[in-house]
């Protein structure tokens, strides 16, 4: 039985999210809103091909899929979209805390970053929350709590590579919190949401992929040929 990995799939699926990617950030800096519209839907299916056809297991692809949810519904201005969205982000945030702590182990840094991200967590739903609308300041708290545990987890248990994703993904989603408490904002906020979010996205899927367990079948072939 050929190992997950092997053949031209995952280097296709992956040029294929690294297409679509670019013409999503290129459809933002030039202003391109029906480009944005067509390829930020397929960012994380393709994604999710791409370590699907990797060996990832069903935790991380739902974690993806959860992703995917949260991008099409905040193509939407509504406040009702913003709300499902944020919530289908907290589900994949869920799976991919499960993932972490199931395939991943404690690391000697757990203890000296959990106070860095617990100051992070707390100083920023404090500075944010007296420009939020009433009615998304605890929803934005929790959900930055769900971001933050993914952050931490992501770097005590996976290692840099995952925990650099993890630390993107809380800069994405400060920017865009940011914008809904109107702060000042950078030239060309999209754009830069989207690049931390898909590098973000890509260095998780990394990080949990070089962490997945090897196959049954090869630990059987590495105990056949053990005297």
């Amino acid at each position: 039985m050929p190992r997950p990995g092997g053949g031209p799939l995952p280097t296709l699926f992956l040029a294929a999210f690294v297409l679509a990617t670019l013409v999503d950030l290129s459809s933002l800096a030039a202003g391109f809103t029906p480009g944005h519209t067509v390829a930020k839907p397929l960012l994380m299916p393709l994604l999710a091909a791409y370590a699907g056809t990797r060996g990832a297991s069903r935790l991380l692809l739902a974690a993806l899929l959860f992703g995917w949810g949260g991008d099409v519904l905040l193509l939407s201005d509504a406040d009702r979209a913003f709300l499902a969205g944020m919530a289908s982000f907290a589900c994949g945030h869920v799976c991919y805390i499960a993932f972490f702590r199931r395939h991943g182990a404690p690391r000697a840094r757990a203890r000296l970053l959990a106070p860095v991200y617990a100051v992070a967590l707390v100083t920023t739903v404090a500075l944010l929350w007296p420009g939020l609308p009433a009615d998304l300041r605890v929803p934005v708290a929790g959900y930055s709590t769900l971001l933050t545990a993914t952050a931490y987890t992501a770097a005590t248990r996976l290692g840099p590579v995952a925990g650099l994703g993890g630390a993107l993904f809380m800069l994405s989603d400060t920017l865009i919190a940011t914008g809904v408490a109107d702060w000042p904002q950078p030239p060309g906020p999209d754009l830069w949401i989207m690049l931390t979010y898909t590098a973000a996205q890509f260095l998780l899927v990394r990080g949990a992929l070089d962490k997945r367990p090897a196959p049954a079948t090869a630990y059987r072939e590495v105990r056949s040929t053990t005297p």
